[in-house]
Order: structure tokens, then sequence, then C-alpha cells
């Protein structure tokens, strides 16, 4: 499953927040010290560059929402190849890297799995709009009329193993709601989940949504 977060720490940020919790001063190098400032940054402008496009998809009709989910699982199909290419040099790289045969097999696409992940964008499709709805109503004694609306939540961040198949999933269910979704996959799947990304990227230009609602 994949963990779900509204942010991701590097390495080197996490040691340094155990550091601080121990009351113990940071032991950082120069070098360490410029890596964290530079993925504070490049996270803050991921993020505001999604939070912009956020602001534009949630202000979107269901129609062309539902028009780039079903351009998604066209364009997934129609780039099988590439994702098949991309995929084998992860596949070529984990092998090298002595990857166990249970993690090359969660890694692997095929032609089947990637008309699974088409299908499961067009199952998105299905389903009811989940903006607008009147969750909850109530009156005050004042007489004011009170009602609980579904919104967006904002900008999600996506935090998942080499399974590239959840590039799919999480940007689908993700646009569905009118979120933007910054997309953290394993290092392992790195060629497969850019070139479905890519593939998603198109389908949502295509229809009007801003692509910068997925990096």
């Amino acid at each position: 499953m994949p963990m779900i977060w509204l942010f991701w720490k590097p390495a080197v940020e996490r040691r340094q927040t155990r550091f601080l919790q121990q009351d113990e001063p940071p032991k950082m190098t120069p070098n360490e010290q410029t890596t964290i400032a530079t993925h504070r940054q490049m996270i803050s402008d991921l993020v505001t560059t999604a939070r912009a496009a956020q602001s534009v998809l949630a202000l979107s009709s269901h129609a062309m929402r539902t028009a780039a989910l079903t351009q998604a699982a066209a364009q997934i199909r129609a780039h099988k190849n590439s994702i098949l290419a991309h995929n084998q040099t992860d596949l070529e790289r984990g092998a090298t890297n002595g990857l166990s045969a249970a993690f090359i097999d969660r890694l692997t696409l095929t032609e089947s799995r990637i008309e699974a992940m088409a299908a499961g964008l067009e199952d998105i499709v299905a389903l009811e709009d989940p903006l607008g709805r009147e969750l909850a109503r109530w009156q005050r004694p004042n007489g004011l009329d009170i009602a609980r609306v579904s919104t967006p939540l904002g900008v999600i961040g996506v935090i998942y193993e080499s399974r590239p198949n959840v590039t799919s999933d999480a940007a689908g269910l993700c646009l569905k709601a009118g979120n933007a979704v910054v997309l953290r996959g394993g290092s392992e799947a790195f060629h497969s989940n850019h070139a479905i990304a890519d593939a998603l990227h198109k389908a949502m230009e295509s229809e009007g949504v801003p692509p910068a609602a997925l990096t």
C-alpha cells in the first residue's frame, strides 16, 4: 500500500531531525548542508507549482476531469511500447544491482499489466463526482442554515515503492477529486514512472487540465 504524506524529507534531513530530538547539535558537512537546502528548495518549488495548478483544477468541471481520465487511459495504451522499453531499462538496472526475484516481479510491467493500468483509470472515470456533494446539513437555533460540502484537499504527496502501476492509480484518483499530486516512487522504477507520467501529462494537456497538477 502506498504511504500518503504531505511532504518528503531526504535522508540527511531525517538524520538532522533525530539529532535535534536528542538535543544534540547536528554534525553535518558543508556538502550535507547544501544537499538539505537544495532538497528543501526543490520540494518548495514543486509544491508551489502544483498548488497553482490545483487552484485551476479545483474549479474544473466533472466533464473535464472525466475527459482527461478517459484520454489518460488511451494514452497509456498508445504509449505501451515506450513504457515497456523504459521498464526494461529499470529491470536491467535492477538485475545488475542484485534485486530479489520478488522485487523484480513487482517492478515488471507487461502488456497485460499496462492494460490493467488503463482499465483502472476507466474504472475511476465510472465513479461519481466526489466534489460538490452535500455531506451533511443542519440548522442552528438562530435559524442559520449550515451545509457541509465536499471539496478538494489541495496538494497530496504520495510516497510508494517500486510498483509503476501506482503512478497511474494515484494520479487518476487525485485528478478525479480535483487534487494535485506530487509523486515519489521508488528509484528502482525511475524510468518506468517517468514514461507513465509523460503519457498522463499528454492526456491532461489535451483536455485543458494543467499538467503541473501531476509531478
